[in-house]
């Protein structure tokens, strides 16, 4: 017992001492705020022109010991092409959360991705066949921006693709490809996702005209 307190006590030490040089790093590459976390160093590629923002107190791990699944990669964050915009919320948890953006991709604030969930604004290749393998990609053409809202969870391995838009409280289950928008305050899943519950709120508002007057 005493000795696994110890090895703990030194994995914290070095996590935080890690943690410390991934963070200065990843504020050489992009835009970063107040008491952000780095567990594992994230991938990060942003060409000229190309924005990326981490909010406040974000947490992006990139270690598999410290994510309860394991994560089969590190963060990666990737802006494809000039003036492309990432921008990740407030008190955000990322656990080997790829995120490409081609036009842009919007987190709210305090979202949660499980492990290696997919998000990304554009198919990557143009769609005629003629020259595909070669050509450069046409990004207006086969991009649309991603708008994730607030207090979003987004299962483990689930994929948003481009164009979505995922409403404020709604929850991804684990393994879900979301093709088309997502109400705020549901619950979806499966490929593609499809309603599966809406989540009540745990106080409910009086109906207008309802209730107490003060």
């Amino acid at each position: 017992m005493i000795r696994q307190r110890i090895l703990n006590k030194l994995r914290g030490l070095v996590w935080r001492s890690t943690g410390l040089v991934h963070v200065s790093l990843l504020r050489l590459r992009c835009s970063v705020g107040r008491g952000v976390s780095c567990i594992g160093g994230p991938i990060v590629q942003r060409p000229p022109g190309s924005v990326i923002f981490v909010g406040d107190r974000a947490v992006l791990i990139s270690r598999s010991s410290a994510s309860a699944l394991g994560v089969s990669h590190p963060v990666i964050l990737r802006c494809m092409a000039p003036a492309a915009c990432i921008a990740i919320g407030d008190d955000c948890g990322l656990s080997g959360t790829s995120i490409c953006a081609a036009i842009s991709v919007v987190v709210g604030k305090r979202c949660l991705f499980g492990a290696d969930v997919l998000v990304f604004d554009t198919d990557f290749h143009n769609h005629a066949p003629e020259g595909r393998r070669y050509a450069a990609p046409d990004w207006p053409a086969i991009s649309r921006p991603v708008t994730i809202g607030d207090d979003v969870f987004i299962g483990a391995r689930s994929i948003v693709t481009k164009g979505v838009t995922i409403g404020d409280g709604a929850i991804v289950a684990a393994g879900s490809v979301v093709v088309t928008d997502v109400a705020p305050r549901t619950i979806v899943g499966g490929n593609p996702a499809r309603l599966l519950k809406e989540i009540a709120l745990e106080h409910p508002v009086p109906a207008s005209g309802t209730g107490e007057r003060a």
